[in-house]
């Protein structure tokens, strides 16, 4: 904690705020305690939402965790951005992925037929 001398006959403490984001074990970066990703407070943020706009859709978020990270991404742009574009890339292969995987063409084709016939 760092104590500051305000004018004459005050002092204000200014503490270091600890960063809520961690990294979790598949090395994605979550707020605080919860399991809400760093994107997903990042794409909220850059869409104009407010830092309680954010915590009332993420109800486990904590506010001064919400505040703490929109300070982080402001500070460091570039690396959250590069991090963004990390994640983007990663999710649109696992995408990819299960797409093939999972194909839906044949499933969509069999309900555009029975609304067809109704």
């Amino acid at each position: 904690m760092l104590a500051l001398e305000v004018g004459t006959s005050m002092s204000l403490a200014i503490a270091t705020v600890a960063s809520p984001l961690r990294m979790d074990e598949t090395g994605v970066v979550r707020i605080g305690s919860s399991r809400v990703m760093l994107e997903r407070v990042v794409h909220a943020f850059d869409a104009g939402a407010s830092a309680e706009e954010i915590v009332a859709s993420h109800p486990t978020l904590e506010l001064g965790d919400v505040y703490a990270t929109i300070a982080f991404i402001l500070k460091n742009r570039e690396e959250v951005d590069a991090y963004m574009a990390k994640s983007d890339a990663e999710a649109e292969r696992v995408h990819r992925k299960w797409e093939r995987r999972f194909s839906t063409h044949e499933l969509r084709r069999r309900i555009r037929e029975r609304a067809a016939q109704t």
